[in-house]
């Protein structure tokens, strides 16, 4: 298979044929493209090694990859080990008694699936199905050469000799090896530790020959997360290596926990493996919060829940509820009823869609909150609903006129049940959203339980409903209301506007997702949709004539354009472009790639349909002197748009404990990352990069 950055195949070599005792190896060569290059089983201070999965004939057994000697590559003040040019990763199989493919049979099928990651300045995770049919009888010998090669790169043992041990010495790591070959004495050799996380791979290190004996001075990594007992290394020398197990004499002192990858990128690059594998394959098994920690979850989650309210999205809903309030002020006893049932439909929804998350994320899918919204099918059904409220606000119809008589009155008989149904358009509304303190507080119910992820939606939930709730028990509330009128038509024809603005937002979101094709065709749905409401508003001839045509016509154009208001562009069409004020589209590993250059970056984790991201966007992040501040200190500008499903970014959110967008970072070398509130200021960006 071919990248634009590598070129990968399955190879074979079998000189004696397929049979039970006879040599067989098998091998992924990859082909880099220039300044690209993937790396070893140590990638050093980043990066992730190719990995192999096979599926062999029965009786055939693959051993470990036979790792050629890598070579340091210097990334800023990082190192990395790894290849590039041409390498070949081979695998020795083992053919036991077991195999037995049967005599008519000429070839047998071996298939492999492979990932890696090939970097530059930046890092592409790839993965790739191999399939190679191999000949039974005659001799595979076409890449005996690079077998040949491969082998002669790869470390020969090294003997156990007297004089060899590896001794910690303060922040150094002191090795002796003795037992090498004559030819190598008095001549510098390279170093490579089969541990990640032990050294320093980028400092500056010592080497020296004491009768005989290679000797070197290694400054430790201050952040070492591994303590191999023996110590595993590989020295080499114009391509040909040598391995050796050191004792460490003394020990290993205590030491940091560390990773060889940072938590972002590792998950990822794991979430991008996962998409290959099975759904439903099992994740890690959540475990119960600290009391604390579960009890300053739900605070933040109700304070999330309570601040959602003023969210524009939010708003006209929880309007349209106040003006109802005008109208039944007398009826307290139907007012404390009609807040329980609408923060029963508001805890229900948040709730099921909590419930429904949850399910995802077990079956295997990388979904977070307002994943929903991430489907053009649920975005243009709510563009759809807005549409018709909008109408119903402005005048255009009344729901109980266009009802058969037995069902107009239904919501005057059941204002409970329309309460309630409220209380779930508030959450359809409010899930594009997230408020402040809402971020990490679902970014924990990743790794909780059910029992107290799904407490944690429930808060939030209340926190939405508990003005309403509290205005409904409080007879105070009422008298501060003014009394009804006119002016409660006027307020209810006003509250159509922003109905409307939110349906002109959606059609902005499908525009990002199925291109300008699918948000015209939505548009040109919406209207037809809107004509054959209007014609069930008739009466008479008219009505009989003009409302079965319409409905005729949008039920047809909604069969014959539906297709292409749902259909995703391709990922690359959709990829977006760095913009004039600097900003380039975010990817796995690019982070760590710029901070290896020595720049801080800051990202921006977002969605189309983010009503909070498009604000900051707006405003903070469009503030003069903010853009000031990071073209000064050389800040890299970073946008994760997760407007589309990309597992990488939901990992990448589940790393830095969030759960859904806006989510704003802070990387600088050396510093552990700064990650913003949800409404971001530009006193607050500017501190933090002050503090640079």
């Amino acid at each position: 298979m071919s990248t634009p950055y590598v070129q990968a195949e399955l190879v074979a070599h079998a000189p004696e044929g397929v049979a039970p005792g006879k040599p067989l190896w098998m091998g992924l060569k990859i082909t880099h493209q220039p300044e690209w290059h993937t790396y070893w089983m140590n990638p050093g201070d980043s990066g992730l090694p190719t990995q192999m999965e096979w599926k062999l004939p029965a009786g055939i057994d693959a051993g470990e990859i036979a790792w050629p000697v890598p070579h340091k590559i210097p990334i800023g003040t990082l190192a990395n080990y790894g290849y590039e040019g041409t390498v070949l990763l081979p695998v020795p199989m083992t053919v036991g008694g077991a195999f037995a493919p049967g005599p008519l049979a000429k070839e047998v099928t071996v298939q492999l699936q492979a990932s890696w990651l090939v970097c530059r300045k930046e890092c592409i995770p790839e993965e790739g199905t191999f399939t190679l049919q191999l000949p039974i009888q005659s001799t595979t010998a076409l890449h005996a050469a690079a077998f040949d090669a491969a082998r002669k790169a790869h470390p020969q043992p090294l003997a156990a000799a007297p004089g060899s041990q590896a001794r910690v010495e303060g922040s150094d790591l002191l090795l002796r090896v003795a037992g090498l070959p004559a030819a190598l004495q008095g001549r510098k050799l390279d170093f490579f530790p089969e541990t990640a996380s032990v050294i320093e791979t980028a400092a500056p290190w010592t080497q020296d020959w004491q009768d005989g004996v290679w000797t070197a001075r290694v400054p430790l990594s201050a952040q070492r997360g591994a303590s191999p007992e023996p110590l595993p290394v590989v020295l080499a020398q114009g391509g040909q290596g040598w391995r050796a197990e050191l004792a460490v004499e003394g020990g290993w002192p205590a030491a940091a926990a560390a990773a060889t990858v940072s938590p972002a990128l590792e998950a990822a690059l794991r979430a991008n493996a996962q998409q290959a594998a099975p759904r439903g394959a099992p994740g890690p098994a959540p475990t119960a919060a600290p009391l604390g920690t579960w009890l300053a979850a739900l605070v933040g989650a109700l304070i999330g829940g309570l601040i959602l309210n003023l969210m524009p999205c939010v708003f006209p809903v929880l309007a349209i509820k106040v003006v109802g309030f005008a109208r039944h002020a007398q009826d307290a006893r139907a007012h404390r009823i009609s807040g329980l049932a609408y923060t029963a439909g508001v805890l229900v929804s948040f709730l099921a869609l909590g419930a429904l998350m949850l399910g995802l994320r077990a079956a295997g899918e990388a979904v977070g909150w307002g994943f929903q919204l991430q489907s053009p099918g649920v975005v243009a059904v709510l563009a759809a609903l807005f549409t018709l409220i909008g109408l119903n606000l402005v005048g255009v119809f009344e729901f109980r006129s266009m009802l058969p008589s037995s069902l107009a009155g239904l919501q005057a008989r059941h204002p409970v049940a329309d309460a309630f149904l409220t209380g779930v358009l508030a959450v359809a509304v409010a899930s594009p959203c997230t408020a402040p303190f809402m971020g990490a507080s679902l970014g924990l119910t990743a790794t909780l339980p059910g029992a107290q992820a799904l407490s944690i939606f429930a808060a939030l939930g209340l926190g939405l409903a508990l003005p309403y709730l509290v205005a409904a028990w409080v007879p105070a509330f009422a008298r501060w209301l003014p009394r009804p009128g006119a002016w409660m038509d006027t307020l209810r024809r006003f509250m159509a506007f922003p109905m409307f603005a939110t349906v002109v937002w959606l059609v902005w979101v499908l525009g990002q997702q199925s291109g300008i094709d699918g948000a015209a065709t939505l548009l040109a749905l919406l209207v037809a949709l809107a004509m054959a409401v209007w014609a069930l508003t008739l009466r008479g001839r008219s009505r009989a004539v003009l409302a079965p045509l319409s409905l005729a016509a949008c039920a047809w154009l909604a069969w014959a354009w539906g297709p292409k208001v749902v259909e995703m562009l391709p990922a690359a069409s959709a990829a977006p472009t760095a913009s004039a004020q600097g900003w380039q589209p975010w990817q796995p590993g690019l982070p760590e790639q710029l901070q290896a250059q020595g720049r801080p970056v800051f990202v921006d984790y977002t969605a189309a349909w983010c009503v909070t991201c498009q604000y900051n966007k707006k405003t903070t992040l469009s503030d003069p002197a903010v853009l000031q501040d990071l073209a000064t200190r050389n800040v890299a500008l970073l946008r994760a748009d997760w407007t589309r499903r990309d597992p990488a970014i939901t990992a990448a959110l589940a790393a830095l404990g969030r759960s859904g967008v806006p989510v704003y970072v802070l990387h600088a070398p050396g510093k552990p990352p700064v990650v913003f509130s949800e409404i971001l200021s530009a006193d607050e960006v500017r501190a933090a990069l002050a503090a640079l």
